[in-house]
């Protein structure tokens, strides 16, 4: 869409949001040439990037250039590169610290910018830079006094939950809304990235025998919904309709995209929902991730269809139309998370020993139009591509490069 319409789309969605239930009214998409080749680049906990904390500048621009030209190769047309993994930064930012992946210690400048850094670099090769977002994690740990002394959260600590053995910020919170959406927002406005990219971690996934101890703000805020799971759904509302609108305020034509859990509802709890036996975005993180899409508060989304053709309770071929339906008539575009890596993992069993499994699973999506692209999780398996299921991708289906989706 065309920059002033997409801000329409966000203004509008931002007053209406609260009482949006359905699809908006829009345009009908014309289908624009390009494709969607993408790959998630992870920070969090050195998962793929930097190979540890510690290194030296140079060894780290050198790591992630590597990976930048991995993509190249691979004729893949996008990085979706983690910037804000726990509550920190991989930029000099105002209101949270360096992160530790870079220097093993939480707030200690690394020497250079990793995000203005990727950003030039991976435009250099023809490559969009989707900066990747966590907005509620703090920590994977539960100790507050573990964080660097200026951290929001220690100054803060009204807005922590401890749940599962780590630290979140408390989405019930209006404080801690705005402060993750101006966190967030000074990226985009230091740097052109192409998009703000969230993955599925809103409300913490479920535990069992465990709560999420938001008492007193639901008893602060939660007055007027019907129950405690309406008011936490309308709170992730708030946060993705704000944050498109005020991208949008920011940097025009910016895009806002989201990686939900690949299940909305299962169809035994709800009609419109798929034919999937697991568990539900929409009951068990309280993510609508339907009402985005109909209310097109986002530019895109990529759905985490991380199982195999013919998997009983969440099949891949069931999924895939079910969401090519579901963005069908709306402004937003469906790309499609891929599980690069359970190729060759003999955890993930006999499916995922077979090379070709996601060359089939691209075959598939040609029969769904809708279906604009892929994405791979994650850089390392894309470089290490332990049972050649990548390369099988590359030369079933990549055999040219390909302008991204517009």
């Amino acid at each position: 869409m065309g920059r002033v319409t997409r801000r329409a789309f966000a203004l509008s969605a931002l007053a209406a949001f609260s009482t949006a239930s359905g699809a908006s009214a829009v345009p009908e998409r014309r289908h624009l040439p390009g494709e969607m080749r993408g790959m998630w680049l992870a920070t969090v906990a050195n998962r793929d990037w930097p190979s540890e904390p510690g290194l030296s500048a140079a060894a780290q621009r050198a790591e992630l250039t590597a990976h930048l030209d991995t993509a190249v190769r691979r004729r893949l047309n996008t990085v979706i590169f983690q910037v804000r993994p726990t509550a920190d930064a991989l930029w000099p930012s105002p209101y949270e610290p360096w992160s530790a992946v870079l220097t093993g210690t939480q707030g200690k400048a690394p020497g250079w910018d990793p995000l203005g850094t990727a950003v030039r670099e991976a435009h250099a090769r023809g490559l969009e830079l989707h900066a990747w977002f966590n907005p509620y994690r703090i920590a994977n740990h539960a100790d507050p006094t573990r964080l660097v002394a200026s951290h929001p959260a220690r100054r803060h600590p009204d807005w922590v939950v401890r749940h599962g053995g780590r630290l979140y910020y408390n989405p019930g919170l209006p404080e801690v809304r705005a402060f993750v959406q101006d966190a967030i927002l000074d990226a985009v406005d230091k740097y052109p990235v192409d998009a703000v990219h969230f993955d599925d971690y809103f409300y913490p996934y479920p535990l069992a025998g465990q709560t999420f101890d938001d008492d007193a703000a639901f008893d602060r805020h939660g007055g007027g919904f019907p129950s405690r799971a309406a008011w936490r759904r309308h709170n992730i509302d708030r946060l993705v309709a704000e944050t498109s609108a005020r991208i949008q305020e920011v940097r025009p034509g910016t895009r806002f995209g989201i990686s939900p859990f690949g299940v909305w509802r299962n169809a035994s709890t709800d009609s419109r929902g798929s034919d999937t036996r697991e568990l539900q975005a929409y009951d068990d993180l309280y993510a609508d991730t339907r009402k985005w899409v109909r209310a097109n508060w986002i530019d895109y989304i990529c759905p985490q269809l991380y199982w195999h053709i013919g998997f009983a309770a969440a099949d891949y071929a069931v999924l895939l139309p079910w969401w090519a339906e579901t963005v069908r008539g709306t402004a937003t575009q469906l790309y499609v998370g891929e599980a690069l890596y359970r190729a060759g993992d003999p955890a993930q069993g006999d499916a995922w020993q077979n090379p070709a499994e996601l060359s089939r699973h691209l075959t598939l999506a040609k029969d769904h139009p809708e279906a604009r692209g892929h994405v791979f999780f994650a850089a390392r398996e894309v470089a290490a591509d332990p049972i050649r299921a990548m390369a099988r991708v590359v030369a079933d289906h990549y055999r040219q490069p390909a302008m991204p989706p517009r």
